[in-house]
């Protein structure tokens, strides 16, 4: 089985590394970007910080799981393997699924606390790979399941409990797997912060970084809120973009679709009846069926340089750090378009540098995680700028100061904030606006462009159809 898998093994795995390169890229060079060496100093310290404020987990089951080894402070992380198990629930039914343990023992006294009756437990195989699970939770995921741990740890619930009934409700299974190994972890004596820093790639940094914040305060019910908050009104944001471009993509592909279908269908039939006439062309006509001539021989070079275009692009855009600056300052100055990215970056930027600012977060370390979680370069110029005069000593408003990128509405209000003390809800505020803004804006652009795409549409059926009438007209004349 193993030897007629492994082609396609291979095949998975080089398209694993292609997509993880861009984010292993990004990675590397995050912190050459801060520019100045006190920041590493300032991080390490800042987490030294974090780490001495750890607070202790305790649960009802850690008794039982006496085959796991608890100890927090190990110089050296034991190696995790992965294990596919068969299992009996508690309602008699059985279930299959992965998970990463220490050894196979391990992994079957884990099993056996959450419940279960193992009937077997084996190493994964080569080929037994997940399709799809490896990614970041969706938003909109981690917002309902941040809302329903606070609200277990509300009615007293213990963390570890809480986060057990999250991973068997689950009907997703890289969700179930997520919160499984969280569950794992936190029996390990692990804070919750750890646990999720050890799924980096599905928990997001900004989390990782509150949820460590809520354990230095003791009050992680109210942050989870938060942070639900957070995560519905960016899925909502995220909805409104997808809304607003929904329509006019489809207008736009059927308006391509029609126009590939007259061209390699609908022309060539009227291009014999055309010569057998002896019929004279107009111009607009003859542009047409040269169109049509070249589609109908290139057509498969035409779709392959497409692909190649769009997958090009989107590969330099990943990992080509200037280029993809390049573009979105580009998109940044449309008219239109433009306001759009940046009425977006604001609210998105002040909101979550609010939230930062209001659990206790350092501005230094809210500063050094808002470069983190943002994609536009430009931003992230910006914020390592702020970086760099905090470490002089200025203030957070130098740094934004005639920046073309940050609204003089949103510079003004930061001043405001620094100076009155109320720099959280400064930024709150700021936030509300220019998501009220956005909102507006992509409202009007939709009403825009809905008559726009309808009307191209009109003119490319509308300029075929007239070089095709345009002939007939001059052989019926030519007849009579």
């Amino acid at each position: 089985m193993e030897a007629v898998m492994k082609p396609f093994i291979v095949i998975y795995h080089i398209v694993s590394k292609i997509f993880s390169l861009p984010a292993k890229i990004i990675g590397k060079t995050e912190d050459a970007v801060i520019g100045y060496k006190d920041q590493k100093e300032l991080r390490k310290e800042n987490q030294e910080n974090f780490d001495t404020g750890k607070t202790e987990l305790s649960d009802s089951h850690e008794d039982n799981f006496s085959g796991i080894n608890k100890d927090k402070h190990a110089k050296q992380k034991k190696e995790m393997h992965s294990f596919r198990y068969k299992v009996i629930n508690a309602q008699g039914k059985k279930e299959t699924g992965t998970l990463e343990a220490e050894d196979q023992n391990d992994a079957r006294t884990f099993l056996e606390t959450q419940g279960y009756k193992v009937e077997s437990i084996e190493n994964r195989k080569s080929y037994d790979i997940d399709l799809g699970g490896n990614g970041r939770l969706k938003t909109v995921d981690l917002s309902f399941a941040l809302t329903q741990l606070s609200t277990y740890i509300k009615a007293g619930i213990p963390l570890i409990d809480a986060v057990r009934i999250l991973a068997k409700q689950s009907t997703k299974t890289s969700t179930k797997r997520a919160f499984e190994r969280l569950v794992y972890d936190l029996l390990k004596g692990e804070n919750l912060s750890t646990a999720m820093e050890h799924q980096e790639k599905k928990f997001p940094k900004l989390l990782i970084n509150m949820v460590k914040t809520a354990e230095m305060t003791g009050d992680l019910p109210t942050i989870l809120d938060d942070m639900a908050d957070y995560y519905t009104s960016i899925e909502k944001t995220k909805k409104q973009m997808i809304s607003a471009m929904t329509y006019p993509t489809i207008v736009f592909l059927l308006a391509i679709g029609v126009l590939v279908f007259m061209l390699l269908f609908l022309v060539p039939q009227f291009v014999g009846m055309f010569e057998s006439q002896d019929a004279k062309l107009p111009a607009i006509t003859l542009f047409i069926m040269g169109a049509s001539n070249f589609l109908r021989a290139n057509y498969i070079y035409i779709l392959i340089g497409i692909i190649i275009v769009i997958v090009g692009f989107a590969y330099v855009f990943k990992n080509i750090q200037t280029f993809r600056k390049a573009v979105q300052q580009f998109l940044m100055h449309l008219p239109v378009i433009g306001n759009i990215i940046i009425y977006n970056e604001v609210a998105n930027f002040t909101k979550t540098f609010a939230s930062l600012i209001n659990h206790g977060v350092f501005i230094t370390d809210s500063m050094d995680i808002l470069s983190r979680i943002t994609n536009n370069e430009i931003y992230k110029g910006i914020i390592n700028k702020s970086l760099r005069h905090l470490g002089k000593g200025d203030s957070i408003s130098a740094a934004f100061k005639g920046e073309w990128a940050f609204p003089v509405v949103a510079y003004e209000m930061l001043v405001t904030g620094e100076s009155t003390g109320q720099l959280g809800l400064m930024m709150e505020k700021v936030a509300d606006h220019y998501q009220n803004l956005h909102k507006t804006l992509i409202d009007q652009l939709k009403s825009l462009i809905e008559p726009i795409m309808i009307v191209m549409l009109a003119v490319i059926v509308g300029v075929i159809l007239v070089s095709i009438v345009v002939p007939m007209f001059t052989i019926y004349e030519a007849i009579q």
